[in-house]
């Protein structure tokens, strides 16, 4: 059977589905009454939105531990729905696919593509191409010539058999160009989901993303061009002139609307629904009039898109309001309308004879785009395994390479066997390139450092470097404090790197603002009043150098900002906010920052050094008085139940009785008769603790006593008494590393928060009682180490022999 004859039963409605949907009730009058609610449309077409929704969520389910992108899920869901599968059954496509219906699922579909374009263009920021290194343009450029001169041969060679349509300039150099160029509306959604947009490969394979979409653009158009030209040339002509007056018109009259729009906002008041409502009927507009002038319909949402300034607050309100509705309501017809082209049988009886040309343009393209990109970037003295990672970045394909497919089908160059096969070639690069990528690269594996950066082992007398994460203006007043009773000084200054984190909204690339290096963006304005502050304060004390960063991702990967962060600036120790502020006007009360908690795990498990979590309450806010010198003495307390992390706080509780107006009590937990002691963890405690206690023996500031607890209940009961007879500002705990087990037994249940540990989750809960502010500690792990080769006694050796050079340096 001809494609042809295939495709004009598919696009169009025969005589018999229309005298039945004239058949079909608008409203029956129920089961009751022995009718089918499927004989109503407009219950037939509610019933295929929840089918369809319901169908791609179980798929994507389905194969989330197998890695696979989301597109791949709703690929396969619309294959499912359609003639491939459960639409081959005559009694189920009757039943839920009519032409009538059919009608009704393309338009949305072909809708939901639109405002799928217009969202991409939103977060697409074109002005990388300023920024971009000679790298990321050999790599992009290498990797759009050669799959495009490749696939091109292939198709020269084998033109002879081809189908007319398809055998034409026009048609050839549309499918190379689309086998070449890799999308960015493609690329941004499926690193995301693979968590891998912050990372240093994600960034690198989206900057080469936008190169070549910005040559991809040009060479879609010149071809549009030639596909009008082929009957007469004047309509080519037309076409070019009718193209530069609608891009004349979005760039000039549309951009300054947009901007006129954003300057009558208020700072920080949200965009009106007016405005969001007209730049949302203008996606239909724009699409009406590119598919008027003959062009793609999806490429008018796309540059209306992309003339909209991106982030706050246009950009962002307009994701915001939109992009769940799209996405998870609407992109389901759009798979399900290629779904319903989607026929594997009429493939099979095409023959390999007429797809054969085709399928050797699918392979060579894909091969000599992954070869094209991953010779350069060797060349570029990159790994080979990232190298690798990045070749398979930009072989991923998805909804942009479908919407081509449907327009040339539209176009009728291609029909329904080679579209069949266009899109199963779609679902197998993307279904094996997106596994590969988690299974090669680790976005965390730099953090793996092997060389201590721990303040128990940080050298006296030397600078400390400190990352001090933001997430509100509210954290910033107890982190000047904490910084504050840390005691800089002139022989172990800090140098400061604080990071503002903000939720990446309305743009679909993370950005890293150096303040130092480059320009800010104004519409950030909440980065001056917190970077402001943390600078006037650092003025105010010679011994601290300050440097402001501002990181704009996902929450999934904002950790990966924070971590790199402090691994090129070889930092100690990385502080973060509690994801629980408790507001000082209401007592009792906690708000949680939604995402922040997630964060903070993913940077306690990945870090490069030290971590810091503080939970700050309202006592620890007055950091402006110690300039003054009219802060009053801060009484802290140190819980030392051992191991790593408790070694980690006492360390930093050290540093802080060098402040004049602190004073410390250190209380060790000890097991009853030495139960649960872990022989060398017990040794490296009694090391560190002795150290501490001759060093501070004659300074009248700091108490030191020992508690012996049976179990976790004694060890709560203890904590209790201490906060009932003395007044405490700050509780400093170690998190969890190397505590013995006997001190929290039964406590395990307990915790609510992980990040903070047993006993840190204990001190900070409203239950405790105490309105003290809490500081839990981590050390650093030494994730690329394995056992340790040296016994425990030399370990205490060498650990006791650093702790006295240090000591003796001290004095």
């Amino acid at each position: 059977m001809a494609w042809s004859s295939i495709l004009y039963k598919r696009l169009n409605t025969s005589r018999v589905g229309e005298s039945r949907a004239r058949s079909r009730r608008s409203h029956p009058l129920g089961i009751f009454f022995g009718e089918s609610p499927l004989d109503s449309p407009f219950l037939l077409v509610l019933f295929e939105i929840v089918f369809i929704i319901c169908s791609t969520s179980i798929i994507r389910f389905l194969l989330k531990p197998l890695k696979q992108p989301r597109v791949i899920s709703e690929m396969i869901g619309g294959i499912i729905v359609g003639p491939s599968i459960l639409g081959r059954n005559k009694k189920f496509a009757e039943a839920m696919l009519p032409d009538n219906s059919q009608f009704v699922v393309r338009t949305l579909g072909i809708m939901a593509f639109m405002y799928f374009m217009f969202i991409a263009g939103i977060k697409m920021d074109f002005t990388l191409l300023k920024r971009c290194g000679r790298k990321h343009v050999y790599i992009a450029v290498t990797g759009v010539i050669i799959p495009t001169a490749t696939s091109a041969a292939v198709a020269f060679l084998t033109r002879k058999s081809m189908d007319p349509e398809l055998a034409k300039v026009s048609s050839i150099g549309a499918i190379t160009t689309s086998l070449a160029v890799t999308s960015f509306p493609v690329l941004n959604p499926i690193l995301k989901d693979l968590n891998l947009l912050s990372s240093e490969m994600g960034r690198m394979a989206i900057v080469t993303a936008v190169i070549g979409d910005a040559i991809g653009i040009n060479i879609v158009i010149a071809f549009e061009a030639a596909k009008q030209g082929e009957g007469d040339s004047v309509d080519a002509v037309w076409y070019l002139i009718s193209l530069v007056i609608l891009l004349a018109f979005i760039c000039i009259a549309v951009r300054r609307t947009m901007l006129w729009i954003v300057h009558k906002t208020p700072v920080g008041k949200p965009v009106s629904q007016g405005y969001i409502v007209g730049i949302l009927l203008g996606v239909l507009v724009m699409g009406f009039l590119t598919d008027m002038f003959g062009m793609a319909i999806a490429n008018g949402p796309l540059w209306l898109g992309l003339v909209i300034p991106d982030g706050p607050p246009l950009g962002a309100t307009l994701v915001e309001r939109t992009e769940t509705l799209i996405m998870e309501i609407f992109m389901p017809f759009a798979f399900a309308v290629v779904g319903m082209y989607t026929d594997v049988y009429a493939m099979f009886e095409f023959g390999w004879s007429g797809l054969s040309p085709l399928f050797g343009m699918i392979v060579t393209g894909y091969i000599s785009k992954l070869l094209g990109t991953l010779i350069p970037s060797l060349l570029c003295q990159m790994p080979f395994r990232d190298s690798l990672t990045l070749s398979l970045m930009m072989s991923l394909r998805g909804q942009v390479e479908l919407l081509l497919y449907i327009h040339w089908i539209d176009k009728l160059i291609i029909g329904v066997p080679p579209f069949t096969l266009l899109v199963l070639s779609t679902v197998v690069i993307t279904g094996i390139a997106g596994p590969l990528i988690s299974f090669l690269y680790d976005p965390t594996r730099p953090y793996m450092v092997n060389k201590r950066r721990t303040i128990q082992h940080h050298p006296p007398d030397t600078e400390l470097r400190l990352v001090v994460c933001v997430h509100e203006e509210e954290s910033v007043a107890g982190l000047i404090n904490l910084l504050e009773v840390s005691c800089p000084t002139v022989d172990s200054p800090f140098s400061i790197y604080s990071l503002h984190l903000i939720e990446l909204i309305g743009r679909g690339i993370p950005l890293l603002v150096d303040y130092e290096n480059e320009e800010h963006s104004p519409e950030y304005t909440n980065d001056d009043a917190i970077h402001n502050a943390l600078k006037l304060y650092s003025e105010t004390r010679g011994e601290l150098k300050f440097n402001a960063f501002t990181a704009l991702a996902p929450m999934r990967s904002m950790y990966q900002n924070i971590c790199e962060l402090a691994l090129d600036n070889k930092a100690t120790l990385i502080i973060l906010p509690f994801h629980k502020e408790y507001p000082n006007n209401l007592e009792g009360t906690q708000i949680l920052r939604r995402g922040v908690q997630s964060v903070n795990i993913k940077v306690l498990s990945h870090a490069p050094c030290s971590v810091g979590v503080l939970v700050d309450k309202d006592n620890f806010r007055n950091p402006m008085h110690a300039a003054g010198g009219s802060m009053r003495r801060h009484h802290f307390v140190v819980l030392f139940l051992g191991g790593a992390d408790a070694r980690e706080a006492l360390a930093y509780a050290d540093r802080m009785v060098g402040n004049l107006d602190v004073s410390l009590t250190v209380i060790r937990f000890l097991s009853f008769n030495h139960e649960g002691d872990d022989e060398m963890e017990k040794k490296l405690d009694d090391g560190l603790v002795t150290w501490f206690w001759v060093k501070n023996e004659s300074n009248e500031r700091v108490r030191y006593r020992e508690v012996v607890v049976r179990n976790g209940a004694e060890t709560v009961a203890s904590i209790q008494a201490v906060n009932d007879e003395a007044y405490c500002d700050l509780w400093i705990v170690g998190r969890y590393q190397g505590i013995n087990g006997k001190l929290l037994e039964g406590l395990e249940a307990w915790s609510e928060d992980n990040e903070l540990g047993v006993i840190g989750d204990y001190v900070a809960s409203i239950d405790f009682g105490s309105t003290a502010s809490v500081l839990v500690m981590q050390q650093q792990v030494l994730r690329e180490q394995g056992p340790p080769k040296l016994g425990w006694k030399k370990r205490l050796s060498s650990f006791n022999n650093s702790r006295s050079s240090m000591f003796l340096c001290s004095s």
